[in-house]
């Protein structure tokens, strides 16, 4: 299994936006593509500009799909002017 962790800031203004562009695209990748098999999305209570991802993936070519599909590219084009701030982390699990 790929596990893709993604830390997010948002700008302040467009938290709200943002929250239901990335509830949306979760439920797109789950629904549409056959190898993304969990993708969570969390927001600190105490600082609501902070969301957690945390995606799971067949394999990496599993992902490389996902970031090449029309539903991604269109969110990452709406969302690029509200992040403030993005790390991406990317791992195998090696155990269940």
């Amino acid at each position: 299994m790929y596990v893709v962790l993604v830390d997010f800031e948002i700008k302040p203004e467009f938290v709200k936006p943002f929250k239901e562009a990335m509830l949306l695209q979760a439920a797109t990748s789950l629904k549409q593509e056959e190898d993304c098999t969990q993708f969570d999305v969390c927001q600190a209570p105490d600082e609501p500009h902070k969301f957690f991802l945390y995606e799971c993936y067949t394999d990496a070519s599993a992902f490389d799909t996902h970031l090449q599909s029309d539903h991604f590219l269109a969110f990452d084009q709406i969302i690029s002017n509200w992040i403030a701030h993005k790390e991406v982390r990317c791992l195998e699990l090696i155990s269940s």
